[in-house]
Formats: structure tokens, C-alpha cells, sequence
């Protein structure tokens, strides 16, 4: 197992190396053949050598892959619809055919039990819910909802808050202070209690906005709402770094030669922004996951049939003491992939942006 893993990760590595040289051609200036090593060539190169980074990308890609391939192992391993009740189906184990929901033998002897992990690749893997659901296709189902909910509400949050903080430290004036006090309205309001709020009022009607129209049970309700109350965090920080790039001495030298304010824009101001952006990308992506879980958790996130991991702890919160591991698979799957995301997104920023005070928390 160790050297598949090693094997793995060369792999891994040997595969960004190549992207690393492929960058770094491309980012030498014609007609110089010693110029220096491109910015995003060196950083890429960090990447390759921090072997904690890599090990951490490895474990993702493991959890994405497996995600994906939920349809596969719901058809050819599990045999089982994962968003159908079997309250009266039977798997067969070692030849013994057994039932999927068991009598009770605890405390008094009443209700039923799930059939717990059945320890071989196949069937109720990791054993059944009270509904008598596969867990293993559930939790892998609940891994797509997940990754794409903290994937999509990421990328709206940078979005908007990039254009939000560009647009209010470049311009300045009236129109920083009005972006600026829109930002702090919501920065006053703690996270969960925002978006928990936002949720109970939209879960019910969905979002009409103009053209736009979200159902109340679409995955994308929760991507909105996500992706809306961490905007702040993203653009004062920006902000903040446009406002000290403005001051700096190769824009004010770009203002005094001329050069319109698109041209700074474009080409002095934004590319030195984009690293930073980089950087928010694994933070984001491991705090959507944990506030989509909660949301979830406390039934105002996805909605059934649809699952994700915080819905299906949800699920086995009353056979804790039964079967712990229909909570535990989902919770696990949580702490591996924000633990990974959270240091791969050290790595990335001690490549990207090694000055900078942003912590992954």
C-alpha cells in the first residue's frame, strides 16, 4: 500500500513539474534566453517540492474521483437506488441472506435496527440508514452535493467580492464609501446566524430575481446564499491590497507617464491582485463546505431526496448508540477534505503570496 502511494504521489509530482516547465517556457520574453524564472513557474515549482501540499492534493483527488464515480458504484457494486426507501429489502453475506432493517434486540426490544457494514466491497458496504439506504452511496452522492455546492458558492463569492474590492479601492470616493459601508452591513452579522437566517426565509418561496428563478428544493439555493455572506470577506481584503498598490511606486509612475486609467487597471493593478485571489480559493472552498454541512445538518441546506454530508449526519443522529457510522462516514469525509483543502491552501499561499497575513484557519 506504501509504495502505490509513493508511487502516487511521484506521479503527482512529476506531473506538475512538467506544467511547471511548460509555464516556465512560456513565460520567458522572446529573444532572451537567460531572462529569469516567470512568477506563476516558481510558484508552481514551490508547489512541487512541498511534499505536504502534494499529499493533500493527492487526498483530494482521491475524494473528488470517488465522488464522481457515485453513479458506477451505485450501479455495478451497490446494486441499491441510494434516494429509495428498502424498509423490507434483504442483502445477502457470505451466502446468508439477512435483512436490510433487523428486529431490535436493545433496551425493550422494539423497532428495528439497520444492518451495520457488512465488511466487503459491495451491498451496504458500510451497512444501511433507518430508511434502509445503501451508506456507502449515499455518502458518495452527498460528496458530489457537497464538492459542488462549496465549488460553485467559492467561485461566486471571488466573483463578486473581486469586482466589489477592485472597484472600490480603484475608484475611490463616493463610490469606496458606499461600496465600503454596503460591505460593513453585512460584515456586522456573524456568518451562520446570516446565512441560517437567509435560509428559513428563501427555503420556502426560492429566489426571484428578475429572469432569474431558484426553486426552494434547488442545489443552487444554498450555493446563493453561501456565496452572499462571505462576499465581505473577500473584498475588504482586496480592497485593501488595491489601495496599496495604488500608492505604489510602479502605478503612480504608470499615472504620471499617461497611461489610462483602464490601462493601469488592466495591466498594473489586476494581475498583481490575481495572486491573492488564488489564494482566497482552498479557504473558501473549505469554510463553504463546513457552512453548507451546518446548513444541511439543520435541514435548511439541501433537501431531500438530494443529500450531502451534513444531511446525512443528520440522518444518523438517532443511531448514534446503533450504528455510529452512518454520522461518522459523512463527518470523517468532512474533516479529510477541509483538513486537506486547508493545507494544500498553505502550500499555495507560501508559493503564491508568502508575505501575506492570510491564515488558514
Amino acid at each position: 500500500m506504501r509504495a502505490v502511494a509513493d508511487q502516487f504521489l511521484q506521479s503527482v509530482a512529476t506531473g506538475i513539474v512538467q506544467i511547471t516547465a511548460i509555464v516556465e517556457q512560456t513565460s520567458r520574453r522572446p529573444n532572451a534566453p537567460g531572462s529569469m524564472e516567470g512568477p506563476w513557474a516558481a510558484a508552481m515549482r514551490k508547489i512541487a517540492q512541498d511534499r505536504a501540499a502534494l499529499v493533500s492534493l493527492a487526498v483530494l483527488a482521491v475524494i473528488v474521483l470517488a465522488c464522481v464515480a457515485a453513479p458506477l458504484y451505485a450501479t455495478y457494486v451497490s446494486g441499491t437506488n441510494p434516494f429509495e426507501t428498502n424498509l423490507n429489502g434483504e442483502v445477502m453475506i457470505g451466502g446468508v441472506t439477512h435483512p436490510v432493517l433487523e428486529a431490535s434486540t436493545e433496551g425493550l426490544g422494539l423497532g428495528v435496527t439497520p444492518i451495520g457494514p457488512t465488511g466487503a466491497f459491495g451491498p451496504y458496504m458500510l451497512g444501511a440508514d433507518n430508511q434502509g439506504r445503501d451508506v456507502a452511496a449515499r455518502l458518495l452522492y452527498g460528496g458530489r452535493n457537497s464538492l459542488l455546492i462549496a465549488g460553485a458558492a467559492a467561485l461566486l463569492c471571488i466573483v463578486l467580492a473581486t469586482f466589489l474590492g477592485i472597484v472600490s479601492g480603484f475608484f475611490g470616493g463616493l463610490v469606496d464609501t458606499i461600496l465600503s459601508r454596503a460591505l460593513d452591513v453585512l460584515w456586522a452579522f456573524p456568518i451562520y446566524l446570516l446565512a441560517i437566517s437567509l435560509s428559513i426565509v428563501l427555503i420556502a418561496q426560492g429566489i426571484e430575481i428578475g429572469p432569474i428563478t431558484i426553486k426552494s428544493g434547488s442545489l443552487w439555493l444554498p450555493v446563493f446564499i453561501i456565496g452572499i455572506v462571505y462576499v465581505p470577506y473577500v473584498a475588504r481584503p482586496i480592497r485593501g491590497h488595491v489601495l496599496s498598490l495604488m500608492q505604489s511606486d510602479f502605478v503612480l509612475a504608470a499615472i504620471g507617464l499617461g497611461a489610462s486609467p483602464w490601462r493601469v487597471l488592466f495591466v498594473d493593478v489586476l494581475p498583481n491582485v490575481v495572486t491573492r485571489i488564488v489564494v482566497f480559493v482552498p479557504l473558501m472552498l473549505a469554510l463553504n463546505m463546513m457552512t453548507e454541512s451546518a446548513l444541511s445538518f439543520l435541514s435548511i441546506g439541501v433537501q431531500p431526496p438530494d443529500a450531502s454530508w451534513g444531511s446525512i449526519i443528520q440522518d444518523g443522529q438517532g443511531l448514534l448508540y446503533s450504528r455510529p457510522i452512518v454520522a461518522l462516514a459523512p463527518g470523517i469525509a468532512i474533516v479529510l477534505t477541509v483538513l486537506a483543502l486547508n493545507i494544500f491552501g498553505d502550500g499555495v499561499r507560501d508559493a503564491l503570496d508568502p508575505k501575506s497575513t492570510i491564515r488558514i484557519a
